[in-house]
């Protein structure tokens, strides 16, 4: 049985607040947890689509049927560290012995953080510290499975933890809430760790708004491609772009026109990807 997952706003920057815990974000994709009459095993993302079959080390049943809320992600053993690109390795495998390799090499952990229904039972309507004493008191299947910690008021400094681990950023949640299926609610509010790049403008994308950013490569004087940036920029920022651009032009083709790379920005992104591309670049400013 599929649950639309309660979804987060952003905060502007870290907070601390009596009225709420803090958890560490987990750097991995959402996964609904599903164990229905007669043990069947269910796996779903949050916009549903089913992905059982990828994670057959998650295919453990609880003495109980029950729905979790939780991220799965794959842990770097060096660093404790969860890892964006080998979780998407793990979620992108179809075929069997693929599946078999990676559960092998890139072993799922699901980190649960909520549950909503347990022995049939609706939870959602329950306080948010009820829950967590009800998923406090299972017992897990496997040592694939862990309960997500969290810390009371103190969400400046588990971010500065988190900051200092390199970590994805921190979820704050409100004691008291009540879990609001498919709605992104204020009560729940993700503070990104975000990580900042100088690049430069090399062209951009003919039909939805696009900047082509490019970075060093190692030569002297050389640029390799990082990316497209795509959100960001307001309506100033764009015209100010259109005003430029036309004189920068050198070349283009069915999809981007490709310029000088004179222009200069700042970028906020997730981290960088092992192949060196921005992941998730959002643009900040020009630098004049």
């Amino acid at each position: 049985m599929f649950i639309s997952p309660m979804l987060l706003k952003s905060a502007i920057g870290p907070y601390s607040h009596s009225d709420y815990i803090f958890e560490p974000k987990i750097d991995g994709h959402r996964l609904i947890f599903s164990q229905q009459s007669g043990g069947t095993i269910r796996l779903y993302t949050r916009h549903n689509n089913e992905c059982t079959q990828q994670y057959p080390e998650l295919q453990i049943p609880f003495a109980e049927d029950v729905i979790l809320d939780g991220e799965v992600a794959c842990v770097d053993p060096a660093t404790g560290v969860s890892d964006f690109e080998s979780v998407m390795s793990r979620f992108q495998a179809r075929k069997e012995g693929k599946i078999q390799q990676l559960t092998a090499t890139l072993p799922a952990y699901y980190a649960i953080f909520d549950i909503l229904q347990y022995k049939g039972q609706d939870l959602r309507g329950l306080p948010l510290m009820r829950r967590k004493e009800i998923l406090a008191g299972l017992n897990l299947p496997s040592r694939s499975f862990g309960i997500v910690p969290h810390v009371e008021g103190a969400g400046e400094a588990l971010f500065e933890q988190i900051k200092a681990r390199g970590m994805e950023g921190v979820i704050g949640k409100r004691m008291n809430s009540l879990y609001e299926t498919g709605r992104r609610s204020a009560v729940w509010q993700k503070v990104i760790n975000w990580t900042y790049a100088d690049i430069y403008i090399s062209g951009y994308r003919k039909k939805e708004f696009g900047l082509l950013a490019s970075v060093p490569s190692g030569t002297p004087g050389r640029l390799r491609p990082a990316g497209i940036i795509e959100l960001g920029a307001s309506p100033v920022h764009k015209s100010a772009f259109k005003g430029v651009a036309s004189q920068l032009v050198n070349g283009e083709d069915k999809e981007f026109v490709y310029m000088e790379p004179r222009l200069r920005a700042r970028v906020r992104m997730r981290n960088w990807t092992k192949s060196g591309m921005l992941r998730s670049p959002v643009f900040t400013e020009f630098i004049i």
